[in-house]
């Protein structure tokens, strides 16, 4: 067996027995009303820290000024609860109309 089938099958081990954990703590471990709050705030951060990375960068760099922009309408339109369609198209149809007017 390759060194590459075994780390995939090490990682695949893993990555179950870490999902199983979860259902068997389930009730056996008390986590305080603070931890849940760091753990809420924790999941906050991640997902921001994501998006602004995934909206700001590309190949190492600035993905210019359209992306960012496209982003901002979607979580404008996100924000004013408008339907899942509406956000994605707002936000393809700003990136698409500032890079057709020559923004990068």
């Amino acid at each position: 067996m390759s060194a590459t089938v075994t780390a995939l099958l090490v990682l695949a081990a893993g990555t179950y027995a870490f999902r199983l954990t979860g259902p068997l703590l389930h009730g056996r471990v008390e986590i305080s009303e603070r931890v849940r709050q760091l753990l809420a705030a924790g999941a906050v951060v991640l997902l921001v820290a994501l998006l602004a990375t995934g909206a700001l960068t590309e190949a190492g760099g600035f993905a210019g000024w359209a992306r960012p922009a496209g982003v901002a309408v979607a979580g404008a339109l996100a924000w004013r609860r408008a339907p899942f369609v509406v956000v994605v198209l707002g936000a393809a149809v700003t990136t698409a109309l500032l890079r057709a007017a020559g923004l990068p």
